[in-house]
């Protein structure tokens, strides 16, 4: 496994929104390479970048019509091998998107296989046998050509399913995993891979990662699947970084992924966190993370005690942090996801608070998305120094707020976000027990209460993580500096007095068993 990955810590990057530098009003690589330089002063030495693969842009990019050419409006090829060098020059990493399970309808692929007459891509996607027949719980094209059957979508209609075979098939149509279709396409996805890793790419955040095989009884198909792209990676290129989107980490571990990524849909109970009517890092007081951390330890479990659940600030695919969260509650929620276990990624904006824009018309299948996805705030100059364009041109129209926090304003201001989100990084790289490796256990987690509490800990360093997002102070009992024993972790931890190593918001008062910890609180403590 490549060691960079202990202490990673990603900046994601939408280059349609980061950088414009030819005016356009859309980003481009050179943009990218212009404020690596800020990315890296951040601290964070790892790099997730969206699609950047040629499109019609029909999701964003998420609709790729030729897998070995990087879209035009962001560069070449040579260009993205340039950002690469430089990337690795810092001493930093890349990890590309890889959309493995539809492309868009525009690539060659689907228009040969729409043809009636059998060719090399008749099996390239997955087609029923007669246009009366679609797909059992898929989307699906039909009557769009030739061919008699419908075509299985995975999400927009103009994202055609590859077909990697039936777990257990079913109907003639239903192919078998090891059938030549599927075999090809599986193949096929291994060359796009060697391609990309030889250009110099560090690996593959994979979209839709648990979706690839169809009526996959418990991902066991997936699994399979990715344990032959490991397999495959580990005689080729050993260091190769594979993060998934699957949201299960038990399957993809098991299935050759080094982290899976911790998604917003689904059993998680993330967005209880910070995107709900009453998120738990609201100052309001009326969250609750219980069912968040249940979930979380029996995938814990699951993976052995390895964790590797990357928790995301946000991402394309969501609203910002700062549509819930304000002021210090975003310093508050910037401390947990510091400190969990697994990789962090900080959305590009959120380390300055970038809001969510509202009532913007969808652009490029943004839908209600297309709000988290306006373009990065850099200055005080034309287009907040996001590009030159006419503001008609801009990819995603800006935050009109004449108060929208800027970097430069940020960078300004001792006790600002990005000031924070800084230190906060750079603490979690000197404590190895805050890093992606680290043992985890809760100490406090009460159904509808604060604070939370848990303890990370790797070798001999231990670290207690106390905090209160809510305004109101909260008291818990612990025995942790009493001397008396405690069920389960508690009685093996020493019983002295803590060591405050970073503290935000005040300071926890210790009387006895009980801890009185302050409003808009978090603290890091040796023990």
């Amino acid at each position: 496994m490549a060691k960079w990955l202990d202490d990673a810590v990603f900046y994601e990057i939408y280059p349609q929104s980061f950088k414009d530098t030819n005016s356009d009003g859309i980003g481009d690589f050179n943009g990218i390479r212009e404020k690596l330089d800020y990315i890296k002063d951040l601290g964070c030495n790892a790099v997730w970048m969206n699609p950047c693969f040629e499109s019609p842009f029909g999701d964003a990019g998420y609709d790729v019509s030729d897998y070995y050419k990087v879209a035009p409006r962001y560069g070449t090829n040579d260009d993205l091998k340039k950002l690469i060098d430089e990337i690795h020059d810092r001493d930093m990493h890349i990890l590309l998107d890889l959309v493995p399970g539809h492309t868009s309808v525009e690539h060659g692929w689907f228009q040969e296989s729409m043809k009636a007459e059998k060719n090399a891509y008749t099996d390239r996607y997955i087609w029923t046998d007669n246009i009366w027949e679609v797909p059992e719980g898929m989307g699906a094209l039909r009557g769009i050509s030739d061919r008699d059957g419908s075509c299985a979508v995975n999400f927009f209609s103009n994202q055609p399913a590859l077909n990697y075979g039936y777990y257990r098939p079913e109907r003639s149509w239903q192919q078998d995993m090891d059938a030549p279709g599927p075999r090809a396409t599986l193949e096929e996805l291994k060359r796009i891979m060697r391609f990309w890793l030889t250009v110099g790419c560090d690996g593959f955040r994979v979209d839709m990662a648990g979706s690839l095989v169809k009526q996959d009884e418990n991902g066991k198909g997936t699994i399979k699947l990715w344990q032959e792209i490991r397999a495959f990676l580990d005689r080729e290129f050993p260091e190769a970084v594979m993060i998934s989107e699957w949201g299960e980490p038990d399957k993809s571990l098991e299935g050759g992924f080094h982290m899976d990524f911790l998604l917003h849909f689904g059993p998680s109970h993330y967005n209880d966190l910070f995107r709900c009517e009453e998120p738990y890092f609201s100052g309001r007081g009326k969250g609750d993370v219980s069912e968040f951390v249940r979930i979380y330890k029996e995938n814990y479990e699951k993976t052995c005690r390895k964790g590797l659940i990357c928790i995301p600030s946000g991402n394309h695919d969501m609203a910002r942090l700062a549509r819930t969260l304000h002021g210090e509650e975003l310093k508050v929620a910037f401390a947990f996801l510091l400190s969990m276990p697994g990789a962090p990624f900080i959305y590009y904006g959120d380390e300055i608070g970038m809001r969510y824009v509202e009532g913007l018309t969808s652009v490029e299948g943004g839908y209600d998305r297309t709000g988290a996805r306006s373009p990065m705030q850099w200055d005080s100059s034309i287009n907040a120094g996001f590009s030159l364009a006419g503001e008609e041109k801009l990819y995603v129209p800006l935050d009109p707020a004449t108060d929208r926090p800027t970097v430069e304003k940020q960078m300004a201001a001792r006790d600002s976000l990005y000031q924070e989100v800084k230190a906060l990084i750079a603490f979690r790289q000197e404590h190895p027990a805050l890093k992606s490796w680290g043992d985890i256990d809760f100490i406090y987690v009460e159904k509808n209460a604060y604070p939370l509490v848990y303890l990370r800990s790797m070798r001999e360093e231990r670290i207690l993580v106390i905090l209160n997002p809510s305004h109101r102070s909260v008291s818990f009992d612990c025995d942790l500096w009493c001397g008396e024993s405690q069920k389960g972790v508690n009685s093996a931890l020493p019983k002295h007095l803590p060591e405050p190593l970073r503290i935000f918001g005040g300071e926890i008062v210790i009387k006895d068993k009980t801890v009185t910890v302050p409003g808009g609180f978090y603290g890091f403590y040796r023990v």
